[in-house]
Order: structure tokens, then sequence, then C-alpha cells
């Protein structure tokens, strides 16, 4: 048996059924405060987006450099290539993302395997056979 999503006590579908202000009322401080402050062109453009692919009119994939938007419940099923600085990662918006930035799903660094020093790093490394 699988577990019904629930987003603060409510199922998706009442969700997607909520306007938008009763929406701002149920996320976090933070969340609220960056809706309430408008969304920017590049914001809207890539929210177009989402709402053409989601109907199926798009083709080609959503790439977007955009970490800071918050991901609302009509978005979720889409999936998204997100930019980390490097390079674009695909992220599937699921219902379990609703209220959280994109840019918490890719992460922006990589591990560092340091290797051994380079030739002039310090005057010991003068002795470090050459490979």
């Amino acid at each position: 048996m699988v577990k019904e999503f629930l987003y603060r006590g409510l199922p998706k579908e009442e969700l997607d059924n909520m306007s938008l202000e009763k929406l701002f009322q149920i996320f976090n401080s933070r969340q609220r405060r960056s809706l309430t402050r408008g969304i920017t062109d590049d914001k809207r453009k890539l929210i177009e987006e989402i709402k053409s692919a989601k109907a199926g009119k798009l083709k080609n994939p959503i790439k977007t450099h955009l970490r800071d938007l918050i991901i609302l419940p009509y978005m979720v099923g889409v999936t998204v290539n997100i930019f980390s600085g490097k390079e674009f990662t695909p992220v599937l918006l699921k219902s379990e993302m609703i209220g959280h930035y994109l840019g918490e799903y890719v992460i922006t660094n990589k591990r560092v395997s340091h290797g051994a020093p380079g030739v002039g790093a310090s005057r010991s490394s003068l002795y470090v056979p050459l490979k």
C-alpha cells in the first residue's frame, strides 16, 4: 500500500484547486515572502513553459538557470533541467518537493580528490619522483 502524500494535511488534488492566496497562507514565511514580492519576467516565462509542458505542447526539454523558483503544486510531474554551474541536471518535480526551491535538488560542487603536488609546489616536491 502506497502512502498518500499530504502537504500540511492537504492532498495534492486539493492543493491544485486552491487559489494562490490560500496557498500562500500554507507556505512558510520565507516562501510566502518570496512569492508575494512578485514574480519577475524570467520566472513568469519558466512558469509558462512548465504549464505548456504539463499540457503536452512543449517538445523540447525545459532548461533553466533559475534556482530560486519555489515549486508550486501545478508544477508536479514535469522534468526540468537545472543549471548546476557547469551543466544542466534533469530533475523530475515530485509532490514531496512542493514549497522547496529548484536549486535545492541540484548540487553545485563536486567532491574534491587531491592528487600529488605538482613540480614547484614546495621545496620538498623536488624529491618526489615524477611519473
